[in-house]
């Protein structure tokens, strides 16, 4: 009985404190949201969760500046190909690496390993001079192109390969004649999912919030991601009438982050469920 409750007091305490880490990690959603309704003035001056009532004028701040709409039209044309077209060939390299014995395996593998420990501005200014050779400038391609060849995802996914991946599948589906692209197709990919949609998760980020790289290659106005975009107004001139107008474009940059993360978010979590039922 007193081991019981005392497991009773134990779980108590951590659904406690995993609710307390939740409204805390909350807190600067709600400060954004917040923001975006309060004038900048009132921003600068006190702090407060309490909503304003300076949207339709930070509003019309926003659109004076630019169309924030063409600005997530112009990063959805970047991040939803560069994020499927890296989640496919990360998974299909990772397959590669991880069931795939030939020679030069270990050698691309730590050649990736490598890859992954160089900053990626190092090769800015050379990147930049090969986009103007190719008359690639004002081009979306260097902005998806070279985020598909991910050496962090394909270091994660054939990690998750070797771990999740029975090689017994993929013999069964050889002796029974089944092509190697059939196999990936429908085999590996569903065993992968819960690893391919975590790291879709984490590329659409990274791509939807790249900043350096379209500043650099995007010269054009309506060429702009939303990023670019959002960094002409925090680079205006009244930069303190602007904070609530920064703070609401902030918020409305975020719903696609939210809407992509609760689509696959239930693969992760299906795959989960659907692995702890047959375990």
């Amino acid at each position: 009985m007193g081991h019981s409750i005392g497991y009773n007091v134990k779980k108590a305490l951590v659904y406690i404190a995993l609710v307390v880490l939740a409204l805390a990690c909350m807190l600067p959603f709600a400060l954004m949201l917040v923001n975006a309704t309060r004038t900048g003035a009132e921003i600068s001056r006190s702090f407060t969760f309490i909503p304003g009532h300076a949207l339709k004028e930070n509003w019309n701040i926003l659109f004076d500046y630019f169309n924030i709409f063409v600005g997530m039209r112009n990063s959805l044309l970047v991040a939803v190909p560069a994020t499927a077209l890296g989640a496919y060939f990360s998974a299909l390299t990772a397959y590669g690496l991880a069931f795939y014995k030939f020679k030069g395996n270990k050698v691309i593998f730590g050649a990736i390993l490598v890859f992954m420990m160089i900053p990626g501005q190092l090769s800015l200014i050379g990147f930049y001079q090969l986009c103007t050779k190719l008359h690639l400038v004002n081009s979306y391609i260097p902005l998806i192109v070279p985020a598909i060849a991910a050496p962090g995802t394909v270091f994660f996914l054939r990690q998750y390969t070797l771990s999740a991946l029975p090689p017994s599948l993929i013999e069964a589906a050889r002796i029974d004649g089944a092509p190697e692209l059939y196999s990936f197709h429908r085999i590996v990919l569903p065993i992968l999912s819960p690893g391919i949609a975590t790291m879709a998760i984490m590329g659409f980020i990274g791509n939807w919030n790249n900043y350096l790289l379209p500043m650099i290659i995007l010269t054009k106005n309506e060429k702009f991601t939303l990023p670019v975009m959002m960094a002409t107004l925090r680079a205006s001139i009244d930069v303190a009438r602007n904070q609530g107008a920064t703070y609401l474009a902030v918020a409305i940059s975020v719903v696609p982050i939210l809407l992509v993360f609760v689509f696959f978010s239930k693969y992760i979590i299906s795959s989960i469920s659907a692995g702890a039922v047959k375990g």
